[in-house]
């Protein structure tokens, strides 16, 4: 009985002692909403006062009031931010959103790369509103930016989906077209060379450079590691010219080649044995691993999407980043690429260098794969069509399809389609290697 009173006896207390805390508690939550509200309470206000006051909050004053001391917005925070100038915050901003409708006009109109130009120009538009800070650390921009492209998130989620698309057959049955994947990737490290030459200094050359090989989410994990604040011009650049395959690369690929050699028919492919297609992304991993362990953020996320294809037992998980998965994060990447395209940080000199890098670094690595096809005919006893050499850029699928089309317009009945397909899907790889080192270098 006496263990019974005891123990109600100390079951009231702990009630009480949790009443008395819970009441000081609200007391010091209501004294703190007292003072918030004290802090935000409204001053009745004229009606020309509150004209003026929402005169205060338009962008279009914003725009044209080259001194209201507006800062930038970026995703890490203050510490990257500045006062804006006259020109960012007015003339740069109307160019930047002509500069957008531009890339809108490309994507749909034209057909473009839709799939990246429109949310990386949608976010762009974002980006360049005024007062709204959508790029700041807590704007929806910066949200994304910081959410996987900070920390490289989205372009390996990217790499594990085209890696879940591709179909190493075509390389596994002509090996040697790997070298043409090879050769083109001298128009990374040749535009690196160029880049420095204009005064860029080897990282920001470097992170330039990589536009070369085509490859959108290779070119974005590199500019982040090495030069985020270009961020924008260089994904920009390697999606545009990624989107400009069909009239980049034929001119180049008719100049370097006579019609007989644009005319050469490939045979059939040998048949490739499910096994090798299984254990060939792992071979590639692991030697990734073993020379150059910098790729392999890169490779291992393809290596990984492409094994799980090719297991043939997990359909669902190679489904879904082939399809929703790859979606998703194509729209998050887009919006916070877009992120880096207000004025402040688009319209600088820097970004015209970056454009004519890419151009003269697509060109290059074009013109290498066409030439290397050439050389080795020289040495193969079975001939090969020199337009393939053009695939080596990591432009998957559409360089490989150009080639077939050029190639078909030359001779017709000629489909160099899975022939072109071989050299694509090695530059990828070799993308992703050259990658691993450039980053090699600033270790």
């Amino acid at each position: 009985m006496k263990l019974k009173q005891i123990f109600i006896a100390l079951l009231f207390a702990l009630v009480t002692l949790s009443s008395s805390a819970y009441a000081e508690g609200h007391d010091e939550t209501t004294v703190h909403q007292e003072e918030n509200t004290t802090k935000k309470a409204y001053q009745p206000k004229t009606l020309s006062e509150l004209a003026s006051s929402f005169w205060e909050t338009t962008g279009i004053k914003a725009i044209f009031d080259t001194n209201d001391g507006e800062m930038s917005a970026d995703p890490a925070g203050e510490a990257k931010e500045h006062k804006l100038g006259a020109f960012e915050s007015s003339f740069g901003r109307i160019i930047m959103i002509l500069i957008v409708f531009t890339l809108f006009y490309l994507a749909i109109a034209k057909g473009f790369e839709p799939l990246l130009l429109i949310p990386i120009a949608f976010g762009g538009l974002l980006a360049n509103i005024p007062l709204a800070h959508m790029a700041g650390p807590e704007g929806m921009l910066g949200v994304i930016y910081n959410m996987g492209i900070a920390n490289e998130f989205f372009p390996l989620l990217i790499f594990m989906g085209v890696g879940a698309m591709t179909d190493f057959g075509p390389l596994l049955a002509n090996p040697k077209t790997a070298l043409l994947g090879g050769a083109a990737q001298f128009g990374i490290f040749g535009s690196l060379v160029g880049a420095v030459a204009l005064g860029f200094d080897i990282q920001d050359a470097s992170a330039i450079s990589i536009i070369g090989g085509a490859d959108g989410p290779t070119s974005i994990f590199i500019a982040n590691r090495l030069a985020p604040d270009m961020l924008g011009a260089i994904a920009v650049a390697a999606y545009s010219y990624m989107a400009l395959v069909p009239v980049i690369q034929p001119p180049i690929m008719r100049a370097l080649t006579t019609k007989e050699e644009r005319q050469i028919k490939m045979g059939v492919q040998r048949p490739v044995h499910r096994l090798e297609k299984l254990i060939f992304p792992i071979i590639v991993l692991m030697l990734s691993i073993m020379v150059l362990p910098e790729s392999t953020p890169l490779i291992g996320a393809f290596a990984f999407g492409n094994f799980a294809k090719e297991s043939g037992v997990v359909d669902r998980l190679s489904d879904t980043m082939q399809n929703s998965l790859i979606n998703t994060v194509t729209i998050f990447l887009g919006l916070g690429v877009g992120s880096k395209l207000a004025a402040d940080k688009f319209l600088v000199l820097e970004s015209l260098g970056i454009m004519i890098i890419g151009l003269l670094a697509f060109s290059a690595g074009t013109a290498m794969g066409v030439l290397m096809a050439k050389l080795m005919n020289k040495f193969s006893k079975k001939p090969i069509n020199p337009l393939i050499g053009a695939a080596g850029v990591s432009a998957v699928p559409m360089s490989a399809r150009v080639v077939s089309k050029v190639g078909s317009e030359e001779k017709p009945g000629n489909i160099l389609l899975m022939h072109a397909m071989g050299p694509n899907v090695a530059g990828v790889i070799g993308s992703a290697v050259a990658a691993g080192v450039l980053l090699s270098i600033f270790k």
